[in-house]
């Protein structure tokens, strides 16, 4: 596997372990393929929102979820922030934390 994943936080990796069974399984399904192709999965599965932040789409019998990432260097993606999705549109809060942790791990990276 070629790319590797990391998570923001020992929390951020707890949210998504205690994710629905669906919703988790569709993410380690993902992770996965992510690991093996690159983060650049396209739609549906992935959504550029601008400046290296994406968001990995996950959905299940329980719902949807969302998952912010960027990929740092080295083959790295990191995974900043995930939510359970209530709304049609992303809540901008949501991608205010993405990327203001978006721009702390690039700011530690650099």
């Amino acid at each position: 596997m070629d790319y590797s994943i990391e998570y923001y936080s020992d929390a951020v990796a707890e949210e998504i372990l205690a994710l629905p069974d669906t919703l988790a399984a569709r993410y380690l399904v993902l992770a996965r393929r992510i690991m093996a192709v690159g983060p650049n999965l396209g739609p549906p599965h992935t959504d550029a929102f601008g400046d290296g932040l994406f968001e990995l789409r996950l959905k299940g019998q329980e719902g949807i979820a969302r998952l912010f990432f960027c990929a740092l260097v080295g083959r790295r993606v990191m995974i900043l922030h995930s939510f359970i999705k209530k709304t049609q549109k992303t809540p901008q809060r949501e991608i205010e934390i993405a990327r203001k942790r978006m721009k702390e791990v690039r700011h530690a990276n650099s």
